[in-house]
């Protein structure tokens, strides 16, 4: 799980498509991220529909210790479905598998996003359901999204997308490559 101070991939490549999402910018994303330190990715994101291009950064101030969570802090898009801004967060996150013996990992945080000009808790989970399976479960302060990945190896990743909006549930696909 994240938090832990393990070396990671230097480079990711991401891309989501939520088709019948009602707003443009949410429909793709593309995103390219890199590790300056091991603590410290930064990167871009880009809509391509909406021609919205901005930074993407997550600092991992410190690592989680058996005793305490990780802070992490960063910036990104405003939640999914927004039309414009971008958001500031910080969380809190823990691997719980070595005191529950369950494969979890939950967060907690506040986020302020622009679109709404408003602070929002939002907190979520990671689920190790398998070796190279894993669900993450998000609320970001309005919605609650889940993505389920399957990892067949060499640093690539397979998701199934369900993002809530309102009442509806619009379900998409994400690629990744890490090296």
């Amino acid at each position: 799980m994240r938090g832990t101070g393990e070396e990671g991939p230097r480079w990711n490549l991401g891309l989501r498509w939520l088709p019948g999402i009602p707003v443009d910018r949410a429909k793709l994303r593309m995103t390219a991220t890199t590790a300056v330190t091991p603590s410290l990715f930064v990167g871009v994101e880009f809509n391509p529909l909406e021609n919205d291009l901005g930074l993407l950064a997550n600092w991992r101030v410190f690592d989680e210790t058996e005793q305490l969570p990780a802070l992490i802090v960063g910036t990104s898009s405003d939640r999914i479905g927004t039309p414009s801004g971008r958001a500031y967060y910080a969380t809190l996150s823990k691997d719980l598998s070595g005191w529950t013996g369950l494969p979890v990992a939950p967060y907690v945080g506040l986020a302020f996003g622009e679109y709404d000009d408003a602070w929002e808790t939002i907190g979520g989970m990671a689920i190790r359901w398998m070796p190279r399976v894993s669900s993450t479960h998000s609320w970001d302060g309005h919605n609650l999204h889940h993505q389920l990945d399957y990892a067949p190896g060499n640093g690539q990743r397979l998701g199934i997308v369900v993002a809530q909006q309102g009442s509806k549930q619009y379900v998409g696909v994400s690629l990744g490559t890490s090296w």
